[in-house]
């Protein structure tokens, strides 16, 4: 496989690519606090925990998506054989504890404040970050949002627009929005009639503070976790924010990266969108061995999704690039 140097520099002179970060952006800065074990281990699903955890190990998987997808199954095959089984109501409610249960683990795991990242690595991610023209995350967590706010810092021209304005309202529309949410995040959140961003507040509070008074208050932050891509899509097609980050990326054209991503269906509307759009060549990191079967499912993905006539998949070690360096 290609370096992410080498995937660089194939690129024509002057063309500056997207970037498509997924969970691999984070782990590769701790390993230990972005991944699905340590979210189920700190998850909380009440008088419900006796029957919603087992079913993690039953499926084999620490993932929250898989586990409600399944739920889905489930519910569609009782609401087409046994209608008026009461287990439907049952299946729904805990589809729901297990959505919420995910919101408040990350919440609880997250860590606090933006100085627990070091200045080393805030210069090596932003310089990694200013070689891409249009940012696009699907990560909940803050680690993006803070690099790319952090001032003071090389490169010291870097600067992003996310197309949120003065009082942290998001406007979108004839803004010169580069970075884009795809599955919303801790600091965004839905008033139902604008689209706000959390920062620090004059008290002092950070936004992972203001992120759990939210949630003890029963409010959720933005948040893409349903279980099929089909369920994700009808999301994202109803919030106004969501959509035009989605339809932001059927816009491009040119290059495209795809970092730390699994490839998995779940997040097939994605890559259906890339395939829509005017790019015209994408390279996908892997990580670790690429004859593994995780790795191998992966790369036949990326190109089953993604790979057409005048759109080309290609693939590169994640080990060799200098995300958090």
């Amino acid at each position: 496989m290609l370096t992410f140097r080498e995937a660089i520099e194939s690129i024509d002179e002057g063309e500056k690519p997207s970037i498509l970060l997924a969970n691999g952006f984070s782990q590769a800065w701790d390993p230990d606090i972005f991944n699905y074990q340590n979210l189920l281990d700190a998850a909380d699903f009440g008088d419900r925990e006796d029957v919603i955890r087992p079913l993690f190990g039953a499926l084999g998987t620490y993932d929250f998506e898989v586990v409600s997808r399944q739920l889905t199954s489930t519910e569609t095959i009782l609401r087409y054989y046994d209608p008026d089984n009461v287990l439907i109501g049952r299946i729904v409610s805990d589809r729901r504890i297990l959505k919420d249960a995910l919101i408040n683990a990350i919440s609880r795991t997250h860590p606090d404040l933006p100085r627990e990242i070091t200045d080393d690595q805030y210069i090596a991610v932003r310089t990694f970050l200013s070689q891409f023209k249009q940012i696009f995350s699907i990560n909940y967590d803050l680690l993006f949002y803070w690099a790319r706010n952090k001032s003071g810092l090389a490169p010291v021209n870097y600067t992003t627009d996310d197309g949120f304005r003065k009082p942290r309202q998001w406007k979108g529309y004839g803004t010169d929005q580069e970075v884009h949410f795809l599955h919303g995040g801790l600091h965004i959140y839905d008033t139902g009639e604008v689209i706000k961003k959390h920062a620090c507040t004059d008290d002092g509070d950070t936004i992972i503070e203001q992120v759990r008074k939210n949630l003890r208050a029963g409010k959720f932050p933005l948040f893409v976790s349903e279980p099929t891509y089909h369920k994700k899509q009808y999301k994202i097609t109803h919030n106004p924010y969501l959509n035009f980050c989605y339809r932001k990326l059927g816009s491009l054209s040119g290059t495209l990266f795809i970092h730390g991503h699994s490839m998995d269906e779940n997040d097939k509307h994605i890559f259906d969108q890339v395939r829509s759009s005017r790019v015209s060549k994408v390279f996908v990191s892997i990580h670790g061995d690429e004859h593994s079967d995780a790795n191998t499912r992966a790369k036949t993905n990326a190109k089953a999704y993604m790979e057409k006539l005048g759109k080309h998949v290609e693939f590169y070690r994640a080990e060799s690039t200098p995300v958090w360096a």
